[in-house]
């Protein structure tokens, strides 16, 4: 499934729901929008293969925008809206872009890097323009809101933090697949976490950070609503839950620690009965954090770990009917290589492990550093170590440095 199928058959359900203004993008203008862009793209003279990069704030139509770059066949980068105009810079330049995409917002840094970005031959400004920006707005609506006769699966390509040197991009091979092909992520988030059309996703994060991109995405892929904040707040992401009846929700663990944070009464004071699965990474989570939240929330709390070069992928998961205490709650576990094989592993944590990829490789040289050491049972659940490993783009002549979602 995609959009352009969901909009064919539920073409008034909200595809967005911005959690703060409450603006809804529904399937029907989720796929319009993006058809329009892929047709600018075309006319533009971009093809299966090139490149576009974004760089927005939560917006309304930033998936929109990942949707018309994935349908045209094309690699997209989203950016960090937090980057000073050097970092923004370096990385249109070095993933090739040849359209950048941006917001009114954050004009003043946008447009400070056009002389540094030569190959970017089209720029678009939504809410407003500036100084070497066209109108988003005005440059999709001169084009139809039908498919593209061409469409065929792009990708993303993102980069690490670049915490010990310049980011690193993470390019996977273009699959060729028809749009309406799932792919493995979308076999591996179903497999997990059992979401459906019915489901309500939010993400209380930046979408352009791995897991909530791509997890948006795959709930759209589903024909669900994915609920998106703005920007993050602890008792807000409660009333979000209760407001949206949400079922499924992605976090990292500070999110975790704030919302703990908040008085008792204010927590007690919202009805989080529709949440069916909480999924945290990013980073380990302190044992009494998450033994805080299985006390709150009930064995709904998975942990997972991987990476934006897909070099591997492990997750825990509360078994069906466990106590909510963490020591009770003896999980089970998934294990996959590359996020393009699952299966059933051992019935504890302590056994889990991730492998290595065996598919076809990306444009990364990805490289094992030593791994940790195995997984060990511990009185409570919390996360055992975890294997890291260095990646580098082939055209990028920087130092390889840890990639990080």
């Amino acid at each position: 499934m995609h959009p352009g199928a969901i909009a064919a058959q539920t073409p008034d359900k909200p595809a967005v729901i911005m959690a703060g203004s409450g603006r809804v993008v529904t399937y029907r203008e989720l796929d319009e929008e993006s058809n329009r862009l892929a047709h600018l793209f075309r006319s533009a003279g971009l093809r299966p293969g090139d490149h576009i990069a974004f760089m927005l704030e939560n917006h309304p139509l930033f998936l929109a925008i990942a949707w018309a770059a994935h349908r045209s066949g094309l690699y997209y980068t989203a950016i960090s809206s937090r980057l000073q105009a050097e970092e923004l810079a370096y990385i249109v330049d070095n993933c090739e872009a040849q359209v950048f995409i941006t917001s009114a917002g954050l004009a003043e840094v946008a447009a400070s890097i056009g002389r540094a970005t030569p190959r970017v031959r089209l720029r678009l400004m939504l809410d407003g323009t500036a100084p070497g920006f066209a109108s988003y707005e005005e440059a999709v609506a001169a084009h139809p809101v039908t498919p593209i006769p061409d469409e065929v699966q792009g990708a993303d390509m993102l980069y690490s933090s670049g915490t010990t040197g310049r980011p690193k991009g993470v390019k996977p091979p273009l699959s060729g697949a028809r749009l309406e092909e799932p792919g493995p992520l979308y076999q591996l988030i179903t497999f997990l976490f059992s979401p459906s059309a019915d489901s309500v996703y939010l993400s209380p994060a930046p979408l352009y950070h791995a897991a909530p991109l791509r997890y948006c995405m795959t709930f759209q892929r589903l024909g669900a609503t994915v609920v998106v904040m703005e920007r993050f707040d602890p008792e807000q992401a409660l009333a979000a839950i209760e407001e949206h009846r949400v079922t499924h929700s992605q976090w990292v663990p500070t999110m975790f620690i704030k919302m703990l944070k908040l008085p008792e009464p204010v927590r007690a004071s919202y009805d989080l009965s529709s949440l069916r699965c909480a999924v945290h990474a990013a980073a380990p989570c302190p044992v009494p954090v998450k033994e805080a939240m299985m006390d709150w929330w009930g064995p709904i709390v998975h942990e997972y770990y991987a990476g934006t070069e897909g070099n591997g992928f492990c997750t825990w998961a509360p078994r069906t009917g466990s106590p909510t205490r963490a020591p009770s709650a003896a999980p089970c576990s998934a294990r996959c290589t590359s996020a393009t094989r699952w299966a059933r592993s051992c019935p504890r944590a302590s056994t889990a492990s991730c492998t290595s990829p065996t598919g076809p490789p990306s444009s990364t040289t990805a490289t094992p550093t030593r791994p940790g050491p195995p997984a060990t049972p511990r009185a409570a659940a919390g996360p055992p170590s975890a294997t890291s490993a260095t990646s580098t783009r082939r055209a990028s002549s920087t130092s390889p440095t840890a990639a990080r979602t």
